[in-house]
């Protein structure tokens, strides 16, 4: 039995007219003869209409009734898709993420996949239906529905290729992996393949096309991933494993992440201590870190400096307050307009001097940067968002992307 997993993204249901037109998407693949097991997102601007709606009961809305209320945008997708398919003569049948097998575990919002029981699945395949199944949520053990983040329809489609060992296929609305976002910079160039480890830097550092969970789990279970256009058959982008060929390009890719923030802590007494006790506390109210600077101590002094998702903020501020009560005599600086830029290649491994180039870049054109991380293929700079264009452009151009 020849499996092919597809995934639709809120754009590509974001309509009625729009859903039966991927299920004639659908049906095509069923017609090569291969069984189809589909993922779905919430129609269009379902999921951030929901959160409005709870935001206008409270600021910070209970995790576990967020979950709930969000669950409910995906199952109107999948229903819905399934009657398409029905009414064009194909059996299907609709599964939400707790129907479909899928076990998370974790916090609310924010909740992992930790085990998929495909049985039913395959058995409706074995049936000849179409599995339409809910992205972006599953079960915990308490039996609680919980949603998996943003970017969990993703996740939920190689995770379910993973067990059903087959390819996935991520439709979207755009053609493919650029090297930099064509609304960012329009003379992007488009990528036919790209390694996972690669990917999931991109996606990890704002690419929006693919999640890095979803990417991860690909990379771990050599699932082959496909993105494409989600209105024709333009060619697309494999995302697959690593070979030799991929070194040839120094730099692969540029990224723009805009959902950033920055919290400066000064005046903090120079003991290891105090500064574990501060990502201690973030980490406890499960606030993802990313980039991190501390200053040399200064009579005793250091200032320390980290970025997060302004997703996060609420929490953030709450988690400050709490510190300031155990460590005297600190003040706390929140800036909210943070961009981080990022430069990703595999083949930055075995080529020096991509650092010293962007750095002159920079200083060529007055672009100032708060905070600098590399990897062994990525380099991130946290800059004011106003820079934001001028660093992409410039970027862009230098580095052939």
């Amino acid at each position: 039995m020849n499996i092919v997993v597809q995934k639709y993204g809120g754009t590509s249901v974001g309509s009625i007219e729009k859903i039966k037109f991927v299920a004639r998407r659908v049906i095509n693949e069923k017609e090569k003869g291969n069984e189809v097991v589909v993922v779905v997102s919430a129609m269009g601007k379902t999921t951030d209409n929901l959160i409005n709606m709870s935001k206008e009961i409270c600021n910070n809305p209970n995790k576990r009734e967020l979950d709930m209320l969000l669950s409910t945008g995906e199952q109107m997708s999948i229903s819905l898709l399934s009657m398409a398919l029905e009414a064009e003569g194909y059996k299907s049948i609709s599964l939400t993420g707790f129907q479909a097998g899928i076990k998370t575990q974790g916090i609310h919002t924010k909740n992992k996949i930790a085990d998929i029981d495909v049985r039913k699945v395959k058995k409706y395949l074995q049936e000849g239906k179409i599995v339409v199944v809910a992205g972006f949520q599953g079960i915990n053990e308490d039996g609680d529905i919980t949603t998996l983040g943003r970017g969990g329809s993703d996740t939920t489609a190689v995770a379910i290729a993973a067990k059903l060992k087959c390819p996935c296929k991520i439709y979207t609305d755009v053609d493919g992996i650029y090297s930099i976002d064509p609304r960012v910079y329009k003379e992007a160039k488009k990528i036919d393949y790209i390694s996972y480890e690669e990917m999931m830097e991109m996606a990890s550092l704002g690419a929006g096309v693919m999640d890095a969970r979803a990417v991860e789990i690909g990379c771990k279970y050599n699932v082959p991933i496909y993105v494409s256009l989600n209105t024709g058959d333009v060619k697309g982008t494999w995302i697959k494993e690593y070979d030799e060929r991929m070194e040839e390009r120094v730099i692969t890719g540029l990224t723009i992440s805009e959902n950033n923030l920055m919290i400066t802590i000064n005046n903090v007494l120079f003991k290891s201590n105090n500064i574990a006790t501060i990502f201690e506390r973030l980490a406890q109210n499960f606030i993802n870190i990313d980039m991190i600077s501390q200053t040399a101590p200064a009579n005793g002094y250091v200032n320390v400096s980290f970025t997060a998702s302004k997703d996060d903020l609420e929490t953030i501020k709450d988690v400050i307050t709490k510190i300031k009560d155990e460590i005297l005599g600190i003040n706390i600086s929140v800036e909210l307009n943070i961009t981080k830029v990022s430069v990703i290649g595999i083949g930055m491994m075995n080529q020096s001097g991509v650092t010293a180039k962007v750095f002159k870049i920079f200083a060529e054109n007055n672009i100032e940067f708060k905070q600098v991380t590399t990897s062994e293929i990525s380099i991130s700079f946290a800059i004011d968002s106003k820079d934001k264009q001028k660093a992409a452009n410039i970027l862009a151009k230098e580095l052939n992307l």
